[in-house]
């Protein structure tokens, strides 16, 4: 049997035996879901942001901050100890950078988040409760319960509202 050059790995997969096609069709199917490429955009999108942030860091802040302190550039700071070489400098460049993605993170993602879904709760009907408190010993029970799931005493149930 020839594969045409034109057939897809799926299909090449399928004429093994129906228990590679199932395999090959779950896989298709994990591929091709939404959450899975969302992640994927984002994930290449936090590479390009980080780059972004450690140039920025590198080539503004720690100067900056360096020339505050008389400092050049924190990435020659160094010690040595026993001929080992600690660049603590390079450390300290790298916590910047960390620093400032979670401010620019929190400013830029987090921060303007909370807004929408406050924003969004307030146009929000509050939902029906589900539960009530026991009259003898306060616990959480659903509205109709005949009896206390913890205390087991008697309780008169309550009709659930009516949901729109």
């Amino acid at each position: 049997m020839a594969i045409m050059a034109s057939d897809s790995v799926g299909s090449r997969l399928r004429a093994g035996g129906g228990r590679a096609a199932g395999l090959a069709q779950e896989f298709e199917t994990f591929l091709l879901r939404g959450n899975v490429v969302d992640l994927a955009i984002g994930v290449v999108i936090g590479v390009a942001f980080n780059s972004v942030v450690t140039a920025l860091v590198k080539d503004l802040i720690t100067p900056l901050i360096a020339a505050l302190g008389a400092q050049p550039d924190f990435a020659t700071m160094s010690f040595n100890v026993h001929g080992a070489r600690f660049r603590y400098g390079d450390f300290f460049d790298e916590l910047i950078t960390f620093f400032m993605i979670a401010v620019v993170v929190f400013f830029l993602v987090v921060k303007p988040m909370n807004r929408l879904v406050a924003l969004a709760d307030r146009f929000r009907k509050p939902a029906a409760p589900t539960t009530r408190e026991c009259t003898e010993c306060l616990s959480k029970i659903p509205l109709q319960a005949r009896r206390c799931a913890y205390c087991t005493s008697p309780q008169i149930p309550v009709e659930a509202p009516a949901q729109a």
